[in-house]
């Protein structure tokens, strides 16, 4: 029986692209280190694009990303792990060129359950594919709990539902200690009427308690995320910093 602790590990996820998901994961990741905390960000995601947002490189060669352990059960975890310009967090990054494959879906776990991962880390965040395959069953069997970001209109919501129903499946087969934190409103107008129908949908489905606050539409997050810099870094005054700092209060109090 392992003598470690395991860092909190939460999976950002949703069915559907354009949730804002790999914003959150970089963002969530890099507030998390800025309050102290020891952050790995795994980039599950073959777009790779949380490498960027946290200003590292691609990995180049095939040893150096996190898919490689999916191939190679042999290699350990801090073997891709690289530094990022941002204290306390580092990245696991994706490999761009990876093929969705039917894998074990408890190599990722296995690869987390390590007594250095565990000296070297706090928290552990997962920036997830939306496609239904064995990487993101991978990343809900390895999590303790699920983020869901998502855009408040009709396909959001079906992606939202798509993805709760293996969040179940999930947890009865493999995982029962997992749990849905909390569904994040990604590009907010609580004017709108269809967003506000959305939002009181899902409150009905999952419990109003499971909504949060959400994040506002702000040209900051996509200018920040084109310099590499998390928000806090590039606009701290902006809304965007506002709305990320209020989820991970939000977070803090739902674990």
């Amino acid at each position: 029986m392992a003598e470690w602790q395991q860092p909190f590990t939460l999976a950002v996820s949703n069915r559907k692209g354009g949730s804002g998901k790999t914003t959150t994961a970089v963002n969530l990741a890099a507030e998390w280190s800025r309050q102290g905390h020891r952050v790995l960000l795994i980039d599950l995601d073959s777009q790779g694009h949380a490498a960027i947002g946290v200003g590292c490189r691609a990995a180049r060669r095939a040893e150096e990303h996190v898919h490689q352990l999916l191939h190679q059960p042999e290699l350990a975890l801090m073997d891709v792990v690289q530094l990022t310009p941002i204290r306390n967090l580092c990245l696991a990054p994706a490999n761009t060129d990876f093929c969705a494959q039917e894998l074990p879906v408890s190599l990722l776990k296995q690869a987390l359950n390590s007594e250095a991962v565990a000296v070297a880390f706090d928290r552990i965040v997962l920036d997830t594919p939306p496609t239904m395959d064995s990487l993101l069953i991978s990343a809900l069997v390895a999590a303790q709990g699920v983020l869901v970001p998502f855009v408040p209109h009709h396909l959001s919501a079906v992606g939202v539902r798509q993805l709760a129903k293996l969040f179940y499946k999930v947890a009865t087969l493999h995982n029962p200690d997992l749990r849905l934190l909390g569904l994040l409103p990604i590009m907010l107008d609580r004017k709108l009427k269809l967003q506000q129908r959305v939002l009181a949908d899902l409150g009905q489905q999952f419990g109003r308690e499971r909504i949060l606050r959400g994040i506002r539409n702000n040209i900051k997050l996509a200018e920040a995320f084109e310099a590499g810099e998390p928000i806090f870094s590039y606009a701290p005054r902006s809304s965007g910093a506002m709305d990320y700092g209020l989820m991970v209060e939000e977070l803090e109090i739902l674990f």
